[in-house]
C-alpha cells in the first residue's frame, strides 16, 4: 500500500487495517517514497553479515578492548 503524509493523519484506520493484513505501507512525500511501515514481527532486513559496516575493522591489528575504548571516547579526548 502507498500513502501520503496527509493520509497518515486522516486515514490512519485504513493504514492500520493494511498492517493487519500484513501489508507494507510506503509513505510518499511529494510523490517520492520517504519511508516504509512494516507489520510488527516481520523481519526488518537482511543478515547482519550483509550490512556494509560488518567487518569494517577486519584489517585492524589492535585489540578489541582498545578499539572499543577509542570509539567510545568523547570529542574532548579526540586529540
Amino acid at each position: 500500500m502507498q500513502t501520503t503524509v496527509v493520509d497518515l493523519r486522516y486515514r490512519m484506520r485504513d493504514i492500520l487495517k493494511a498492517l493487519d493484513r500484513r501489508e507494507r505501507v510506503q509513505i510518499l512525500y511529494h510523490g517520492r517514497i520517504k519511508g516504509e511501515i512494516v507489520p510488527a514481527g516481520e523481519p526488518s532486513g537482511g543478515l547482519v553479515e550483509e550490512h556494509p559496516f560488518f567487518g569494517m575493522y577486519r584489517d585492524h591489528s589492535g585489540s578489541v578492548d582498545k578499539t572499543m575504548k577509542d570509539l567510545r571516547k568523547g570529542r574532548t579526548h579526540a586529540f
